[in-house]
Protein backbone atom coordinates (compact mmCIF):
# COMPACT_ATOMS: atom_id res chain seq x y z
CA UNK A 1 0.00 0.00 0.00
CA UNK A 2 1.67 3.37 -1.17
CA UNK A 3 0.77 6.35 1.23
CA UNK A 4 0.80 9.96 -0.02
CA UNK A 5 1.63 12.67 1.73
CA UNK A 6 -0.34 16.08 1.32
CA UNK A 7 -3.69 17.51 3.00
CA UNK A 8 -4.75 19.71 -0.03
CA UNK A 9 -5.74 17.11 -2.08
CA UNK A 10 -3.65 18.52 -4.98
CA UNK A 11 -0.28 18.54 -4.44
CA UNK A 12 0.76 13.67 -3.43
CA UNK A 13 4.36 13.10 -2.93
CA UNK A 14 4.68 9.54 -1.94
CA UNK A 15 5.73 9.14 1.97
CA UNK A 16 8.86 7.01 2.25
CA UNK A 17 9.98 5.17 5.03
CA UNK A 18 10.97 6.95 7.83
CA UNK A 19 14.19 6.59 10.25
CA UNK A 20 14.63 8.75 12.85
CA UNK A 21 17.50 9.10 16.27
CA UNK A 22 15.32 9.38 19.11
CA UNK A 23 17.94 11.35 20.94
CA UNK A 24 17.54 14.12 17.54
CA UNK A 25 15.26 17.41 19.28
CA UNK A 26 13.00 16.93 16.86
CA UNK A 27 12.72 13.15 16.64
CA UNK A 28 8.89 13.62 18.50
CA UNK A 29 7.68 16.03 16.33
CA UNK A 30 8.83 14.33 13.04
CA UNK A 31 7.44 10.68 13.99
CA UNK A 32 4.28 12.31 15.04
CA UNK A 33 3.91 14.05 11.47
CA UNK A 34 4.47 11.06 9.50
CA UNK A 35 2.25 8.98 11.55
CA UNK A 36 -0.56 12.07 10.76
CA UNK A 37 0.02 12.21 7.49
CA UNK A 38 -0.64 8.26 6.86
CA UNK A 39 -3.26 8.20 9.15
CA UNK A 40 -4.94 10.92 8.00
CA UNK A 41 -5.45 8.92 3.91
CA UNK A 42 -7.67 6.44 5.90
CA UNK A 43 -11.48 6.49 5.84
CA UNK A 44 -12.77 7.65 8.97
CA UNK A 45 -14.70 4.46 9.50
CA UNK A 46 -11.60 2.49 9.30
CA UNK A 47 -10.45 1.60 12.97
CA UNK A 48 -6.57 1.89 14.00
CA UNK A 49 -5.23 -1.37 15.86
CA UNK A 50 -2.12 -0.35 17.29
CA UNK A 51 -0.17 -3.92 18.58
CA UNK A 52 2.40 -3.63 20.84
CA UNK A 53 4.26 -7.19 20.30
CA UNK A 54 7.30 -7.76 22.68
CA UNK A 55 7.79 -9.67 26.64
CA UNK A 56 8.21 -7.70 29.76
CA UNK A 57 10.79 -10.67 30.23
CA UNK A 58 13.29 -9.20 28.54
CA UNK A 59 14.35 -5.58 28.28
CA UNK A 60 15.26 -5.05 24.98
CA UNK A 61 11.71 -6.76 24.01
CA UNK A 62 9.85 -4.67 26.29
CA UNK A 63 9.81 -1.94 23.99
CA UNK A 64 6.44 -3.35 22.36
CA UNK A 65 4.51 -3.42 26.02
CA UNK A 66 5.99 -0.28 27.45
CA UNK A 67 4.81 1.70 24.32
CA UNK A 68 1.39 -0.10 25.16
CA UNK A 69 1.36 0.82 28.47
CA UNK A 70 2.29 4.48 28.37
CA UNK A 71 -0.34 4.75 25.05
CA UNK A 72 -3.00 3.58 27.32
CA UNK A 73 -2.11 5.93 30.17
CA UNK A 74 -1.99 8.59 28.01
CA UNK A 75 -4.60 8.24 25.81
CA UNK A 76 -8.20 8.96 25.53
CA UNK A 77 -9.12 8.35 21.62
CA UNK A 78 -12.11 7.15 20.06
CA UNK A 79 -10.56 5.13 17.11
CA UNK A 80 -8.24 4.14 18.93
CA UNK A 81 -7.85 -0.28 19.72
CA UNK A 82 -4.75 -1.19 21.74
CA UNK A 83 -2.78 -4.89 21.90
CA UNK A 84 -0.26 -5.33 23.83
CA UNK A 85 0.96 -3.58 27.67
CA UNK A 86 3.16 -5.18 30.15
CA UNK A 87 0.03 -6.50 32.03
CA UNK A 88 -1.68 -8.24 29.04
CA UNK A 89 1.81 -8.49 26.58
CA UNK A 90 1.29 -9.69 22.70
CA UNK A 91 4.13 -12.46 22.61
CA UNK A 92 5.51 -15.44 20.42
CA UNK A 93 2.80 -17.52 22.61
CA UNK A 94 -0.38 -15.45 21.41
CA UNK A 95 0.50 -13.45 18.82
CA UNK A 96 -1.21 -15.80 15.74
CA UNK A 97 -4.56 -16.03 18.24
CA UNK A 98 -4.41 -11.80 18.72
CA UNK A 99 -4.37 -11.26 15.04
CA UNK A 100 -7.34 -13.89 14.72
CA UNK A 101 -9.51 -12.13 17.27
CA UNK A 102 -8.36 -8.87 15.40
CA UNK A 103 -9.76 -9.71 12.00
CA UNK A 104 -13.01 -11.47 13.51
CA UNK A 105 -13.56 -7.87 16.09
CA UNK A 106 -13.11 -5.45 13.48
CA UNK A 107 -14.06 -5.08 9.86
CA UNK A 108 -10.70 -4.23 7.75
CA UNK A 109 -8.97 -3.07 10.75
CA UNK A 110 -5.84 -0.62 9.55
CA UNK A 111 -2.83 -2.13 11.59
CA UNK A 112 0.25 -0.38 13.34
CA UNK A 113 2.59 -3.37 14.25
CA UNK A 114 4.81 -2.06 16.98
CA UNK A 115 8.14 -4.24 18.27
CA UNK A 116 11.54 -3.84 19.01
CA UNK A 117 14.60 -4.80 16.67
CA UNK A 118 18.35 -5.51 16.47
CA UNK A 119 20.48 -3.35 13.82
CA UNK A 120 24.17 -2.16 13.60
CA UNK A 121 26.26 -0.34 15.57
CA UNK A 122 25.23 3.20 14.38
CA UNK A 123 21.35 2.13 14.00
CA UNK A 124 20.72 1.97 17.77
CA UNK A 125 19.20 4.17 18.97
CA UNK A 126 16.45 4.73 15.60
CA UNK A 127 12.91 4.65 15.40
CA UNK A 128 11.90 3.44 12.60
CA UNK A 129 8.26 3.77 10.54
CA UNK A 130 7.67 1.77 7.14
CA UNK A 131 4.97 0.12 5.02
CA UNK A 132 3.96 -3.40 5.36
CA UNK A 133 4.40 -5.84 7.96
CA UNK A 134 6.59 -6.20 10.34
CA UNK A 135 8.19 -9.83 11.23
CA UNK A 136 8.29 -10.22 14.70
CA UNK A 137 11.04 -12.72 16.24
CA UNK A 138 13.16 -13.03 12.73
CA UNK A 139 16.14 -11.74 14.53
CA UNK A 140 16.13 -14.63 17.05
CA UNK A 141 14.82 -17.24 14.69
CA UNK A 142 11.62 -17.41 15.93
CA UNK A 143 8.98 -18.30 12.77
CA UNK A 144 6.06 -15.81 13.34
CA UNK A 145 2.97 -14.39 11.17
CA UNK A 146 3.67 -11.06 9.61
CA UNK A 147 1.65 -7.98 11.23
CA UNK A 148 0.65 -5.03 10.16
CA UNK A 149 -0.32 -2.75 7.58
CA UNK A 150 2.50 -0.67 8.41
CA UNK A 151 5.08 -1.14 11.29
CA UNK A 152 7.01 1.28 13.84
CA UNK A 153 10.44 -0.31 15.10
CA UNK A 154 13.00 0.65 17.50
CA UNK A 155 16.58 -0.78 16.67
CA UNK A 156 17.13 -1.25 20.44
CA UNK A 157 21.04 -3.07 20.31
CA UNK A 158 23.28 -4.73 18.11
CA UNK A 159 22.27 -7.87 16.05
CA UNK A 160 24.15 -10.72 14.32
CA UNK A 161 25.31 -12.71 17.28
CA UNK A 162 24.06 -14.30 20.29
CA UNK A 163 20.59 -12.12 20.02
CA UNK A 164 18.35 -13.53 22.94
CA UNK A 165 21.67 -12.85 25.50
CA UNK A 166 21.89 -9.27 23.82
CA UNK A 167 17.88 -8.60 24.21
CA UNK A 168 18.54 -9.40 27.92
CA UNK A 169 21.38 -7.15 28.26
CA UNK A 170 19.68 -3.95 26.34
CA UNK A 171 19.68 -0.97 28.68
CA UNK A 172 16.63 -0.40 30.03
CA UNK A 173 17.10 3.49 29.98
CA UNK A 174 17.24 2.95 26.13
CA UNK A 175 14.37 0.96 25.75
CA UNK A 176 11.76 3.37 27.88
CA UNK A 177 13.16 6.70 26.60
CA UNK A 178 12.17 5.30 22.80
CA UNK A 179 8.77 3.58 24.08
CA UNK A 180 7.90 7.12 25.51
CA UNK A 181 8.92 8.90 22.28
CA UNK A 182 6.58 6.19 20.15
CA UNK A 183 3.63 6.35 22.43
CA UNK A 184 3.63 10.09 22.47
CA UNK A 185 3.49 9.94 18.69
CA UNK A 186 1.37 7.63 18.29
CA UNK A 187 -1.25 9.39 20.35
CA UNK A 188 -0.20 12.96 19.03
CA UNK A 189 -0.79 11.54 15.53
CA UNK A 190 -3.82 9.82 16.61
CA UNK A 191 -5.45 12.73 17.94
CA UNK A 192 -4.81 15.36 15.58
CA UNK A 193 -6.34 13.24 12.70
CA UNK A 194 -9.38 13.08 14.62
CA UNK A 195 -9.59 16.47 14.80
CA UNK A 196 -10.33 16.73 11.53
CA UNK A 197 -12.66 13.68 11.51
CA UNK A 198 -14.91 14.19 14.34
CA UNK A 199 -17.81 11.80 13.18
CA UNK A 200 -14.83 8.99 12.96
CA UNK A 201 -15.95 5.92 14.55
CA UNK A 202 -14.71 2.39 14.56
CA UNK A 203 -16.60 -0.46 12.37
CA UNK A 204 -16.92 -3.61 14.76
CA UNK A 205 -18.45 -6.79 12.98
CA UNK A 206 -21.55 -7.47 14.95
CA UNK A 207 -22.10 -10.85 12.52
Amino acid sequence: MKFQFGFDGVKHTDLAPLKIQHTDADSPFLLSKHLQAIFSKLPTYQPIVVICVGTDRSTGDSLGPLVGTHLNRIATLRNLHLFGTLDEPVHAMNLSETVANIQQQFENPFIVAVDACLGQVSSVGCIQVADGPLKPGAGVNKDLPPVGDIHVTGIVNVGGFMEYFVLQNTRLSLVMNMAHIIGDALHSALRRTQAYTPNATAALKFD
